[in-house]
């Protein structure tokens, strides 16, 4: 759905509205669910919008933006959306802002995301996967200005540029990867080709031999002819394991994979459209989150989500804590915090 063309004509209406001095009653199809944030869970509840918008017969839109994470909490946080993709948890910060708001919200993991590592299908030096241990020489703090050759990393590695690509500071795979790999939040190099848009970083990959990104599995899997995933050799391991569902869901692919979420506003539960909506959405999660190439939840799990959400189960598993490893039954039977 193009929300921007959508409104342009709405406002040229208005407009030719005006200069006659007509007034017309608003449309019936007012009911709304607006959703914006993570650009790594926008396959899911595109997915699932679709659905929903079909089997209500064009009685309420839904419109999902792109922000990233991060942008998404701040209008989240602002009261200016229903609910917020997320592919981190809330921050203390975040947390904080909503507070301040008066807005509180259901925290419900959706999917599992396998972050994956790519490299150009020309690359011939790293067949075998790469050590988290050579991903964090990369891409740490201090490999800015030093590590600028795939040979600085690893010798015997090509004595040619490292082209590097990553989501931007606003993206909660950006944090997530940047735990996971760095042991903290948002310590990155800066020195590399960052974008919000996923998509740009998979053109920005399969066009040069000696690139290397990272981004959700989805987006791996929709250009796996342009790309190349590495197998991620964990720390102590002596073998590389791919990304996929298998080894998401087996636990095994670490630490890369985690849960992914949406929050949803307790100010918007109260409309029917918006508590349908996200009904519809956690019962029919297991088909469309494989239709767009990331890893469902076991049933399980979405009934605990489903009755975290019936019961208003208000606030957050991790406190603005960030946790790398997490178990999805625990974090939705923990204490949550507003």
């Amino acid at each position: 759905m193009n929300l921007k063309r959508t409104l342009t004509g709405m406002g040229a209406a208005a407009l030719v509205v005006g200069a006659l001095g007509v007034s017309i009653p608003p449309a019936a199809a007012d009911k709304i669910v607006q959703i914006d944030g993570s650009s790594t869970v926008y396959p899911i509840t595109e997915a699932v919008a679709e659905e929903f918008q079909k089997a209500k017969k064009g009685a309420v839109k839904v419109t999902v933006g792109i922000s990233g994470t991060g942008g998404g909490f701040k209008k989240f946080c602002r009261g200016e959306t229903d609910i917020s993709d997320a592919s981190r948890p809330i921050s203390k910060k975040e947390m904080a802002a909503c507070k301040e708001a008066g807005i509180k919200y259901v925290e419900l993991p959706v999917a599992f995301d396998a972050l994956t590592v790519v490299v150009n299908p020309k690359n011939d030096w790293l067949n075998n996967g790469i050590t988290v241990e050579e991903l964090k020489k990369m891409w740490e703090p201090t490999a800015q200005g030093k590590v600028l050759k795939w040979s600085d990393v690893n010798p015997k590695w090509p004595n040619e540029k490292l082209v590097l690509f990553g989501p931007g500071a606003d993206s909660g795979t950006f944090d997530y990867f940047t735990d996971a790999i760095n042991g903290k939040e948002k310590a990155s190099r800066g020195d590399f080709t960052a974008s919000e848009d996923d998509n740009v970083l998979v053109q920005g990959v399969s066009r040069d031999r000696h690139a290397l990104g990272y981004f959700g599995l989805a987006y791996y899997a929709e250009n796996k002819d342009k790309l190349k995933a590495l197998p991620i050799i964990n720390k102590g391991a002596s073998k590389g394991v791919m990304p996929s569902l298998e080894t998401t869901m087996n636990g095994t692919y670490q630490p890369l994979s985690r849960p992914i979420f949406i929050y949803v506003s307790e100010k918007s539960m109260a409309k029917p459209e918006v508590q349908e909506f996200v009904q519809f959405y956690l019962k029919n999660a297991t088909a469309l989150v494989k239709e767009v190439g990331y890893v469902p939840l076991t049933k399980q799990h979405y009934d605990l989500a489903l009755k975290n959400f019936n019961g208003k189960k208000l606030g957050t598993g991790f406190g603005g804590t960030p946790q790398v490893g997490v178990k999805v039954e625990d974090l939705l039977t923990r204490e949550a915090h507003l």
